[in-house]
C-alpha cells in the first residue's frame, strides 16, 4: 500500500493559504458592491447629461425668444418725428382760412371739406388712428390744440394707407376716413389745409414740419387725449 502524504507542505500547496481564501458569501457581497457602484455611476452620468440637455434647451430657448423679440422690434413701423411748430415756410398748395372759434353743442355746417377750424364741440376727439368716420365737431376741437387731422377717401388702397401711416407722428395726429373728399388725401390743421393725390407726395411731411403742434392755434399745447374716443379706434 502506498503511504499517504498528509504533510502540512503538501496540504498548503493544494488548497492555498486559508487566510487569503474568500468565502462565496464574501465574493457575492463584493459583486453586489461593484454593481451598486456601477449603477450609481450610470445614474450620475444620466443626471449630468440631463442637466446639460436642460441647460442647452434653456440657452436655445432664450436665443429663440431674443430672435423673435428682435424681429418684432425691427418689423414694428416707427413713427415719423417732427419738430413742434414751424419756421413760416411756404408750401405749395396749402390753403389758409379765417374760421370762427366757439364751443357749441349743435352740429356745424363747415365751409371747408373736411373742416379746417371753426366752431366745435366742447369735447375734443382723442388723437390716434381710426378706421371709421369721425364726428367733425370733436375733431375740429383737436385742431384747436395743435393736432393735424389726416383724412382719406375710404377707397384708397391698403398700400397707400400704410404709406400714409408711416408719415404720421406718434401724437397730436388724427387719421380717419372721410366721405366725399376733394382729393384722395387731405391734411388739415387749424385754418390751414393741403389736398394731395397720393401718400408719396413729399408735401405731406412738409405740412407736418410746418403746422404740427403749431403755436398759431387758439390753444397750443392743450391735451389731445382724455376726451372723446371715437368709433373704430385702432
Amino acid at each position: 500500500m502506498t503511504p499517504r502524504d498528509d504533510s502540512p507542505a503538501e496540504t498548503a500547496s493544494k488548497s492555498g493559504n486559508p487566510a487569503k481564501q474568500k468565502t462565496i458569501k464574501e465574493q457575492r457581497a463584493e459583486q453586489r458592491t461593484a454593481k451598486v457602484e456601477a449603477f450609481k455611476k450610470e445614474q450620475a452620468r444620466k443626471r449630468r447629461n440631463k442637466r446639460i440637455g436642460i441647460g442647452a434647451a434653456i440657452v436655445g430657448g432664450v436665443a429663440v425668444v431674443a430672435l423673435l423679440v428682435t424681429s418684432i422690434v425691427l418689423t414694428i413701423p416707427k413713427n415719423a418725428t417732427y419738430e413742434a411748430g414751424g419756421s413760416g415756410a411756404k408750401i405749395e398748395g396749402v390753403e389758409t382760412f379765417q374760421n370762427s372759434n366757439t364751443h357749441v353743442e349743435t352740429a356745424v355746417d363747415y365751409p371747408q371739406t373736411p373742416p379746417a377750424g371753426g366752431d366745435h364741440n366742447p369735447a375734443w376727439l382723442n388723437c390716434g388712428i381710426y378706421t371709421e368716420v369721425q364726428q367733425s365737431e370733436n375733431a375740429v376741437h383737436s385742431l384747436e390744440h395743435g393736432a393735424i387731422w389726416v383724412t382719406y377717401d375710404p377707397s384708397i388702397s391698403d398700400e397707400e394707407l400704410e404709406l400714409l401711416k408711416e408719415k404720421l407722428p406718434s401724437t397730436y395726429v388724427i387719421l380717419s376716413p372721410f366721405e366725399e373728399l376733394p382729393t384722395p388725401i387731405v391734411l388739415s390743421g387749424w385754418d390751414v389745409q393741403l389736398q394731395v393725390e397720393d401718400a408719396s407726395d413729399e408735401r405731406i411731411t412738409e405740412f407736418f414740419e410746418e403746422y404740427w403742434k403749431s403755436e398759431n392755434v387758439p390753444e397750443p399745447g392743450a391735451l389731445c387725449t382724455g376726451a372723446v374716443e371715437g368709433p373704430g379706434k385702432a
